[in-house]
C-alpha cells in the first residue's frame, strides 16, 4: 500500500508493526523481525505485559525463519486466518459475510482510502486487516483511537478465537484492544464452520452501519458499529 506523507499520529509505528506482524509470515517478514521489536519497544505505546507476549511472536516467527520451520509458520498463518471465519482478518467477512452489502461496503472503504491518499496494491483487499491498520496509523490520533474504538467487538471475537487456539497470534489482536481503550471481554466461539458453507451473521460481531452509503460513488465516512448501539454511540472516522 503506498500513502501520502503525514504528521505521524501517536503509536503510528506500533500499528504499522501490528500490521506486519499480522501480515503472511514471508521471508521478507523474517527478515525484519528484530527491527520491529525494536520498533515497539523505542514507542512503548504498550504495556510491558503485552510486549512480552508479542516478543514471544516475534521469537516463534523468527525460529520459523530456518529452513526446517518456515513452512511450518506459514501454514500455521493459513490454517487460522484462510480456513476459519472465526479468525478471519477480512473484516466484513465478519459484518457482512457473503451478503450483497459486501461489495459497496469494499467499494466505500477502498474509497476513503483513496481520499485520504493511500492506494491499495494489486491484490489487496480493504477490509484485510494488516491494511486497515496502516491506514490507521496515517490518521491523527483523535480519528485512529476512533476508528480502532469502532473495530473493538470484532478485535474481541477474533482475540478470544486465537486464544482458543491457543496462538501466539492472539497476543497481536490484545495490544489492538490496548490501543483502542477497550479491554478483552469473554465471548463464546461457535463451532468452526468450513467458508464455503453458507454464512450467517454471528451476534457477537452485530453489524456495521450502512449510513453515508448511499452515494456509492462518493467516498463515505466508514462505521464499524455495534447494531444495537445508540445513535449516540456511533463513531464515524473523517478521512
Amino acid at each position: 500500500m503506498g500513502y501520502l506523507k503525514k504528521s505521524p499520529p501517536v503509536a503510528a509505528r506500533t500499528l504499522r508493526v501490528l500490521s506486519r506482524l499480522l501480515s503472511y509470515p514471508d521471508a521478507a517478514l523474517r527478515e525484519h523481525l528484530p527491527e520491529l521489536a525494536t520498533a515497539l519497544r523505542s514507542e512503548a505505546a504498550l504495556s510491558t505485559a503485552r510486549l512480552d507476549e508479542l516478543d514471544d511472536l516475534i521469537r516463534w516467527l523468527s525460529a520459523s525463519a530456518l529452513e526446517s520451520g518456515r513452512l511450518a509458520a506459514e501454514e500455521a498463518y493459513v490454517e487460522l486466518f484462510d480456513r476459519g471465519r472465526a479468525t478471519s482478518l477480512q473484516l466484513f467477512e465478519h459484518v457482512h459475510g457473503d451478503s450483497r452489502e459486501r461489495g459497496p461496503a469494499m467499494i466505500d472503504l477502498a474509497q476513503t482510502f483513496e481520499k485520504a491518499g493511500l492506494f491499495l496494491a494489486p491484490g489487496e483487499m480493504p477490509d484485510y486487516l494488516p491494511v486497515v491498520l496502516e491506514f490507521t496509523s496515517t490518521q491523527p490520533p483523535r480519528q485512529a483511537r476512533a476508528f480502532l474504538s469502532e473495530m473493538a467487538h470484532i478485535f474481541n471475537a477474533i482475540f478470544a478465537a486465537l486464544q482458543q487456539r491457543d496462538t501466539s497470534y492472539a497476543s497481536v489482536l490484545g495490544a489492538l484492544l490496548e490501543l483502542s481503550g477497550e479491554k478483552a471481554k469473554p465471548v463464546k466461539v461457535k463451532p468452526e464452520e468450513s467458508l464455503d458453507q453458507s454464512w450467517e451473521e454471528p451476534v457477537v460481531f452485530d453489524g456495521c452501519s450502512t449510513k453515508g452509503q448511499s452515494n456509492q460513488n462518493q467516498p463515505q465516512i466508514i462505521h464499524i458499529v455495534r447494531s444495537n448501539a445508540a445513535n449516540t454511540d456511533k463513531i464515524g472516522v473523517s478521512v
